[in-house]
């Protein structure tokens, strides 16, 4: 008899467990939280370009031109000098630093290329709609690249397999690749640039993906309002006020203030733990600083040490496996490719 009580117990209290642990995924599903789709079929739904679809010949041209530093004027700068797929799709400096090692004259730090196709717009002010567009922001910008149309175009039909992969990825014979056409190939690689991780498993139904610490984590970073901001796929991505409710303290680095409305594009938070400094001026290096500013800049309530701790093991859950990537061999130049300008 003892026996069967205590095993009635122990089921009463699996059912209980499993009904806390359905209404901790159905809370974060509630507060916006999405997962980023298993079936390849759903994620494409996500990343694709209705006006430039995604296919294998353009991921493939995309990604040397993403590692091809002769896009530059120096021909030293590439895509992945600031947005590094090695290190979390960042540089690990405080203000993204490019050409004649210029700081960016804002003290803007660069964001991760990671998921940043779930982003609703690209850069800290919003500007571009899309990765195509963004793409040929920095490699004209006097800071980083530094190039022209003119040059990129050049060094591209300059090169003849260059050439004839653009005219195979776009199925067109006739094809004289221009800044736009490299633009929107490296946006499109940069779609594919996904990482799921074991928060999306747990979404999906995988109450074991999470450990019991990452889910005390979870629950404060809802608890608190942080999914007001960060939400959707990216864990944000949208454009919000910041300074919201308080000051910022290290408002003084960098003059950077937002668009004309004072919004600013909410980091996404996957990956988090690798791609510090924070903020969009890098003036924070402790991911457990960035968390309790955030509640009072924010959110306007305070955030514990302890609780930080705990937002913090959860963060290490949004920790994605990130595609293989194998660094391209690219094409020689040739006499008619543009030389190097350091100056």
């Amino acid at each position: 008899m003892k026996k069967m009580v205590v095993a009635i117990g122990a089921v009463a209290l699996m059912g209980i467990s499993a009904v806390a642990a359905d209404a901790l995924v159905q809370k974060a599903k509630n507060a916006g939280l999405k997962p980023i789709p298993e079936s390849k079929s759903e994620l494409y739904k996500l990343i694709d370009n209705p006006k430039n679809r995604i296919t294998d010949a353009k991921v493939e041209l995309g990604k040397k031109l993403y590692f091809d530093p002769r896009l530059s004027k120096s021909g030293l700068i590439s895509c992945n000098t600031c947005h590094n797929l090695a290190t979390g799709g960042v540089d690990g400096v405080d203000a993204a630093t490019g050409h004649k090692w210029t700081a960016n004259p804002h003290h803007l730090n660069s964001p991760t290329v990671y998921n940043a196709v779930f982003a609703q717009k690209q850069f800290w002010d919003g500007r571009s709609p899309d990765l195509e567009d963004q793409a040929q922001g920095p490699i004209q910008a006097a800071p980083e690249m530094a190039a022209t149309k003119e040059h990129v175009e050049k060094v591209i039909n300059s090169i003849p397999e260059y050439v004839k992969e653009f005219k195979k990825a776009y199925d067109n014979p006739n094809m004289k690749p221009t800044f736009k056409d490299v633009a929107d190939v490296i946006g499109i690689f940069e779609r594919t640039l996904v990482t799921p991780s074991r928060f999306d498993k747990y979404l999906a139904g995988c109450d074991k993906a999470l450990s019991k610490e990452e889910k005390e984590g979870l629950k404060i970073f809802i608890d608190k309002g942080c999914v007001s901001c960060h939400n959707g796929v990216a864990l944000g991505g949208s454009m919000q006020p910041f300074p919201a409710v308080g000051k910022y303290k290290y408002a003084h680095i960098g003059d950077f203030k937002g668009d004309k409305n004072g919004m600013v594009k909410v980091p996404t938070l996957r990956n988090v733990l690798e791609t510090r400094p924070y903020f969009h001026n890098g003036a924070v290096w402790t991911i457990e600083e960035a968390i309790k500013i955030m509640g009072e800049t924010q959110l306007g309530v305070k955030i514990s040490d302890k609780e930080a701790e705990k937002i913090k093991t959860f963060f290490g859950a949004l920790t994605g496996k990130k595609p293989y990537v194998r660094y391209p061999m690219l094409p020689p130049s040739t006499d008619k490719t543009p030389k190097p300008d350091l100056n």
